[in-house]
């Protein structure tokens, strides 16, 4: 029942919006989705719409304080896993856990965090590689207007290599805001 009303209210989302979906088919297993580039919060509901859309099962990454009041279970509802940011060492093991447990679902995250232009955090990559995960490509294009899934990749542990394979599809992706745009750049890689 759900999840025929969250494939309505995409139905109907993709009707009315300004935004084309434009995506390779969903994965067929448990894996990442990364979204970028992440430059808006709309990129959020453009997350659920693709989702609903293909009739996947997504969780995200959040931090702790959304999950508080009135809107922790609505967060809960829609994917969200609390991430307390005192101790985010723990994320990584939570997911690993939660795969090796036996739990299915497709976790969508935003590599460049806050928006701070700052480069990509690295946790997308270690949980892949830690859990077996493949990557699914997600992004938002501003200058076609356009969104969806692109390729899912399989992670080599060469760093570099994957991230010459992720910048490439990204290089002509500008986010909801463009200006906002960082290059998919793993920290680590400027050592």
């Amino acid at each position: 029942m759900l999840t025929s009303l969250r494939r309505g209210i995409a139905r109907l989302y993709w009707r009315i919006s300004q935004w084309r979906l434009k995506t390779e088919p969903a994965p067929d297993r448990t894996g990442i989705l990364i979204g970028a580039p992440h430059t808006s919060n709309w990129d959020f509901v453009l997350m659920l719409a693709i989702a609903w859309r293909l009739g996947i099962d997504v969780r995200w990454l959040g931090k702790h304080t959304l999950f508080t009041g009135w809107r922790g279970p609505i967060m809960r509802a829609l994917g969200g896993i609390p991430v307390d940011r005192r101790d985010p060492s723990r994320v990584v093991d939570d997911i690993v856990d939660r795969v090796a447990a036996g739990e299915t679902f497709h976790l969508v995250v935003t590599p460049e965090g806050t928006r701070s232009g700052n480069g990509w955090k690295s946790g997308f990559y270690r949980i892949a590689r830690e859990a077996d995960l493949p990557i699914t490509l997600g992004y938002v294009d501003r200058t076609t207007m356009t969104t969806g899934l692109g390729p899912t990749m399989e992670l080599t542990g060469e760093v570099t290599m994957d991230m010459d394979r992720i910048r490439a599809f990204y290089a002509d992706k500008a986010g909801v805001r463009p200006e906002l745009r960082t290059e998919p750049r793993l920290r680590s890689e400027n050592n």
